[in-house]
């Protein structure tokens, strides 16, 4: 339910703001629950809400769709000869190894637990792997050799999230962010291949991280950090190894949107939006930003540089539509880009650490994503590996198209729709699902969608709303919510509804409309529900907020930090907070409303599901409630994801009526 933000290839930018006094939570709300994570609900309340068995034939429909999986682009090895990805086909994402083009795929990890390839050290002797356990969101990292063989973990502890930042450029050291000193505070490491041994760089208070290094005969001089200081708001500061001076660079104070990484000698690559109204590419020199990418009316979403500084590639967000660019890291004169085929979004991998080898996927829109490898010398675009969809007709997908509703106000809302093929020429309305993605500052895209599908399938128009606090469409449309500001806004959610039932009516009778999301999303499920009740017909909330002070007041400290600079403070701004929560308003709520809940989740705890259930409850409203106790923010694991997933559609067709 979070789609990558704007951030540099080569760097892995810190994800909040600066630390508090304690990192201790604050006491509960009057009234509310306290705790996080699956030891704060007693075994028999996970029993209780634990999911029901579905029926054969929907179970068998759903595992048919999740079969139709994508390899991620995937990494090179140094050689050019073999490529390491990431594959759900086993049902949890795992990493895979291809040693030819179109090669049968030699699986490295298993088990139940998410893991991911994170880098391919430049000597090619082992790849950096991530994995996180019930999604904690507490990853390690380990070593894996190439060849396969048990991992071996640089560091994995409990509760404590572990972050690749960089790679040597001789493979033999790894550096790393951990939060193990203080829950709320990121620390800077460097791990010794050879020996096994941490030393710890860099541990001033605050969310750091290492976005990327400049090298004197092979060592390490400057260091360039990023701190976060709160949502999309970003300091760098450039350390110096020998003398441990710590520099500002840019962003002190502003609370702006920075992404950097060095580029060509005496300069570094800086993405904001800092001069404009939307991100652009820029060269910072003598501290004056110099414009790489063309002043247009959309974000570059995403740039990286290989790690020889030849070549910079750049991506552009044109309304939900992802653009491939490219310059020349030293005259920055367009580069001549690989022969890739056209689709909704082009996107660039990862590049070998000498620069000659990059992966790219593209998203044709109506199928699953195909990934490729380009050789810049020789201009050698090669397809590795084909995605899956065995039994399935993908021509029967409903492709997106890009519309739009009016705000109360004027504004004009994005939305993509996917309309079933029957529903074109039927002479009744089908039934709509409104689907709200999560972040607030996430963006609904373009793109192949199974899950739209399984919806569709089902007989749904499913219809997803970029409502304002979404990223992708210039930063006033951003921050439009931030704070107080949202409850100014709060009403896209309704008037989504009211589109709906006018805009998408057959023969002047409206449509009866569902509600869906996760996350933030979920929290727009509850807010359509409960603040704007009458609009929907019925809601299925996925772990969604449900009080935003309870929220704050239990959710992981590094996600408080991060958190309080997009909703509000919950002591300055109690009284928006207390109004902007469905918890306020629970006792408005009269249709059906479902409620999906991962216990482990660090984001939003399961408390947040728990209170409002009961509260429904005592109020007569038809609810349920799912609880799945190894999962996190979100549902990973296949079995999860097909008890979900069946329980959504069937609670939907039960309320609303489908095929």
């Amino acid at each position: 339910y979070f789609p990558p933000r704007a951030s540099a290839s080569t760097s892995s930018a810190g994800t909040g703001a600066p630390p508090p006094a304690s990192s201790e939570s604050p006491p509960p709300a009057s009234g509310g629950y306290t705790g996080l994570g699956v030891e704060s609900v007693p075994p028999e309340v996970l029993a209780r809400h634990a999911a029901p068995a579905l029926k054969a034939d929907e179970s068998r429909r759903i595992q048919s769709m999740l079969d139709v999986r994508a390899p991620s682009a995937g990494m090179v090895s140094p050689d050019g000869k073999r490529l390491f990805f990431g594959w759900s086909i086993t049902g949890t994402s795992q990493v895979f190894r291809l040693d030819a083009p179109m090669g049968f795929p030699t699986q490295l990890t298993g088990g139940e637990d998410r893991t991911s390839v994170v880098a391919v050290t430049p000597d090619g002797k082992w790849l950096v792997v991530s994995r996180d356990r019930n999604g904690e969101e507490n990853p390690g990292l380990y070593l894996l050799s190439p060849d396969g063989g048990p991992l071996k973990a640089i560091q994995h502890k409990a509760k404590v999230q572990t972050m690749l930042d960089y790679v040597s450029d001789d493979g033999k050291t790894i550096y790393y962010r951990a939060n193990d000193r203080a829950p709320d505070s990121y620390a800077i490491y460097k791990y010794d291949v050879a020996s096994a041994k941490t030393e710890q760089v860099f541990a001033e208070p605050g969310i750091w991280s290492l976005a990327d290094m400049r090298t004197t005969n092979g060592a390490p001089s400057k260091l360039l950090l990023a701190k976060s200081v709160g949502s999309n708001m970003t300091e760098y500061y450039e350390y110096d190894v020998a003398s441990k001076k710590l520099d500002p660079m840019i962003g002190q104070g502003e609370r702006e949107d920075y992404v950097a990484s060095y580029g060509a000698p005496g300069e570094t690559l800086v993405l904001t939006p800092k001069l404009g109204e939307y991100r652009r590419l820029y060269a910072l020199k003598k501290g004056k930003l110099e414009p790489i990418s063309p002043d247009i009316k959309f974000d570059v979403s995403n740039f990286g540089i290989d790690r020889q500084k030849k070549r910079i590639l750049f991506t552009v967000n044109e309304g939900g539509y992802t653009k491939l660019n490219g310059v020349d890291a030293a005259n920055k004169k367009p580069l001549k880009l690989p022969p890739l085929p056209k689709g909704d979004h082009v996107n660039f991998g990862a590049t070998s650490s000498d620069g000659r080898f990059t992966s790219f996927i593209v998203d044709p829109g109506n199928s699953p994503p195909e990934s490729f490898v380009y050789q810049w010398e020789g201009n050698a675009l090669k397809r590795w590996h084909k995605p899956a969809a065995p039994e399935i007709d993908l021509t029967s997908f409903a492709r997106a198209s890009l519309e739009s509703y009016p705000a109360r106000d004027g504004t004009a809302i994005p939305m993509f729709v996917r309309r079933p093929a029957a529903c074109l020429k039927a002479s009744s309305p089908c039934p709509v699902i409104v689907a709200f993605h999560g972040g607030p500052e996430g963006q609904t895209v373009a793109g192949f969608s199974t899950r739209a599908q399984l919806f569709v399938d089902a007989g749904f128009i499913y219809a997803e709303p970029n409502v304002r606090g979404s990223d992708g469409y210039g930063k006033t449309f951003l921050h439009a919510d931030d704070g107080a500001k949202r409850l100014a806004i709060i009403t896209d959610i309704e008037d989504a509804a009211k589109h709906v039932r006018s805009k998408f009516a057959v023969g002047g009778k409206a449509p009866k409309v569902g509600i869906y999301g996760g996350s933030y999303g979920g929290y727009s499920v509850l807010v359509g529900m409960s603040m704007f009740a009458g609009s929907y017909d019925v809601g299925v909330s996925v772990v969604g907020i449900s009080s935003l002070l309870t929220f704050l007041q239990n959710t992981a400290p590094y996600r408080r930090i991060l958190r309080i600079s997009e909703y509000g403070d919950p002591d300055k701004d109690k009284a928006a907070l207390t109004q902007l929560s469905p918890t306020t308003h629970v006792d408005k709520v009269k249709a059906p409303l479902m409620l999906l809940q991962g216990a482990t989740d660090p984001r939003v705890p399961v408390g947040e599901a728990l209170q409002f259930h009961e509260a429904l409850k005592k109020k007569g409203v038809p609810t349920e409630l799912i609880i799945f106790p190894d999962e996190g923010h979100g549902f990973a694991k296949r079995p999860n994801q097909v008890l979900a997933t069946g329980h959504t559609l069937r609670f939907f067709k039960q309320h609303l009526g489908a095929q």
